[in-house]
């Protein structure tokens, strides 16, 4: 986790080795995400299924296409949400594994987005 966001360093990491955009602009994008989302933490409180909340970070499922939307507002590249996307997958992913929900979050995220929130 960054001072920026509520998605861990080795998240960031991973997604940046797999990104199709500059590893080192991950990090930024994840934080300018933040910055875009946070605001709305009351929609999505109420819209969408919150799966995981302590004391860093609320996660939510969202709608497909929730990042291409974001990223659309933010005048984003394709690769650019993906890689946003890619970092809030994985946070949730990461998260499951150590609530021994890992296979339940990947059934989620065929159909959905995950959406990280600090607190």
């Amino acid at each position: 986790m960054t001072a920026d966001n509520p998605i861990e360093g080795q998240v960031l990491v991973l997604t940046a080795a797999k990104a199709s955009v500059g590893g080192d602009r991950v990090p930024d994008l994840v934080a300018e995400a933040r910055r875009a989302v946070e605001p709305r933490a009351d929609d999505l409180r109420r819209n969408y299924e919150r799966v995981h909340a302590d004391d860093v970070r609320e996660i939510f499922l969202a709608p497909d296409g929730f990042w291409a939307e974001v990223g659309d507002d933010r005048g984003w590249s394709r690769r650019a949400h993906e890689a946003v996307a890619r970092a809030h997958a994985e946070q949730l992913l990461r998260v499951g594994k150590r609530e021994d929900r890992r296979e339940e979050f990947e059934t989620a995220l065929e159909l959905r987005e995950a959406v990280v929130v600090g607190i």
